[in-house]
């Protein structure tokens, strides 16, 4: 496949890398010479103001991949093919249902063009989800680009018969489904500093909250377990099949109003992470601390890495608390090359309108970068805090976006909480709902009990 503009920019370069590689394994050839491309010998797509012939696919151009910086963009969705669009423009006649700009389009949700811009902040001082073009137009619940991308692929195969996608499936590689996990706070009661455990039982015992209290006592006294190990229940919940899990683990040197886990220096949380790093790929959980002095990104990396004994280059916001363009280039600058930070800390649904893996374009540098992101859809946090859902509302929720992202043979990643899928009192019937979510999408059935 070759693309023909008459202006190769780094903005079409990354869009045709990223579209390539989804449609046939490789990035389209680009060119701007019209005698390469009138002799090409396989499908061409003209992406241009001039046609050419009729042989073509053409494809008339939105300006935003030919623009220089960043400014407000004029959208106006409309339908077409059951589904939302925009950048409208005029297609190639047999390409029916594909009128608009696909290409600017994809880059325009892919870069995340519209956090660049002035925006409204939510409690957490985070891009709030309600500026999303997303949201505010009703497919933030929808992996849109690769929903657009498998009409471009019938739309290439009505112009070009002999098209093929060389790969066994409609879109890039096979359905994947990978769980991931957040360790934000290991335990409950155990391991933590005299002090803390002190104030908290004492504000037990003036709450009146005696069931807590007298549960603090025996979990401390070994008589039970502590509400928050979920750790061998998980390793149960897996071993059947053939999942590849991903452990995220908060490690500040302090901690503070939102990092509540144990410090590192505690032996309990080097063992933890020692056994996940032993079994599984696991990643730092930047701080929220490290939101304000991104020098701790480095810090707990390096933390981790001396617990783990391995090399650390995967990660993802605790809170999901980023902002674009500087965080992503603190993670690159930490040594960074895998972050599973995209999506909301506030909703469940699509932030970058996609539901695969795709590397991050600074949009004020103008470059493709090195770093890998991996877009999350769910979270149970969000489900439980956010949208105040039951667990049966979150079981159907989460059955949703299973079934959206395997309809476009996507990456399926979801985040839980060892808080959730334990037996704390407060996330009773969570830990069920996960368990039958994966007896559900699972070939072999779960052979663990949910209790």
């Amino acid at each position: 496949m070759i693309v023909y503009s008459s202006s190769i920019t780094h903005r079409l370069r990354y869009i045709c890398d990223f579209i390539g590689k989804e449609l046939i394994g490789n990035p389209f050839q680009v060119t701007d010479k019209k005698e390469e491309f009138l002799t090409y010998p396989g499908c061409r797509i003209n992406y241009s103001a001039e046609k050419f012939t009729g042989d073509e696919f053409y494809l008339q151009p939105h300006f935003l991949l030919f623009e220089q910086g960043i400014k407000p963009q004029a959208i106006d969705c409309f339908e077409t093919n059951g589904q939302k669009a925009f950048f409208k423009t005029a297609g190639d006649p047999i390409a029916i249902g594909f009128p608009f700009d696909i290409f600017a389009a994809t880059f325009y949700l892919l870069s995340r063009y519209e956090e660049y811009l002035p925006h409204q902040k939510d409690m957490y001082g985070r891009y709030a989800h309600e500026n999303s073009l997303a949201f505010k137009e009703g497919f933030l619940t929808l992996p849109l680009i690769n929903i657009w991308l498998e009409q471009f692929k019938k739309s290439l195969q009505q112009k070009f018969p002999s098209f093929t996608t060389h790969l066994p499936i409609a879109i890039g590689t096979p359905f994947t489904f990978i769980p991931t996990y957040d360790i934000d706070e290991a335990y409950s009661y155990k391991h933590k500093e005299w002090w803390r455990s002190a104030g908290a039982a004492v504000k037990d015992l003036l709450r009146g909250k005696w069931d807590k209290f007298s549960l603090r006592r025996k979990v401390l006294d070994n008589q039970e377990p502590d509400p928050f190990d979920s750790y061998d229940w998980i390793d149960n919940l897996h071993r059947p099949h053939t999942f590849k899990p991903r452990y995220f683990f908060l490690v500040p040197a302090k901690t503070g109003k939102y990092d509540r886990n144990i410090l590192p220096k505690e032996t309990s949380l080097q063992v933890l992470i020692k056994q996940h790093a032993d079994k599984y790929s696991i990643g730092v959980h930047p701080s929220w601390q490290s939101g304000d002095d991104t020098s701790l990104i480095k810090n707990e990396k390096q933390t981790i890495e001396n617990i783990a004994t391995i090399k650390i280059t995967a990660s993802r916001q605790h809170f999901i608390r980023f902002t674009l363009p500087q965080t992503f280039r603190y993670l690159i600058d930490a040594g960074i090359k895998e972050d599973f930070s995209m999506g909301y800390g506030s909703i469940n649904g699509f932030r970058a309108s996609v539901a695969c893996s795709f590397y991050w374009y600074d949009l004020q540098k103008e470059e493709t970068t090195n770093l890998l992101l991996y877009p999350f859809c769910y979270m149970e946090a969000n489900s439980f805090f956010e949208q105040k859902f039951s667990p049966a509302q979150a079981l159907e929720e989460m059955r949703h976006y299973y079934q959206q992202v395997k309809k476009v043979n996507g990456t399926f990643i979801s985040i839980w909480h060892n808080t959730f899928l334990g037996t704390d009192e407060r996330f009773k019937g969570w830990r069920e709902i996960y368990y039958q979510f994966i007896g559900e999408v699972c070939s072999k059935s779960v052979t663990i009990r949910p209790d």
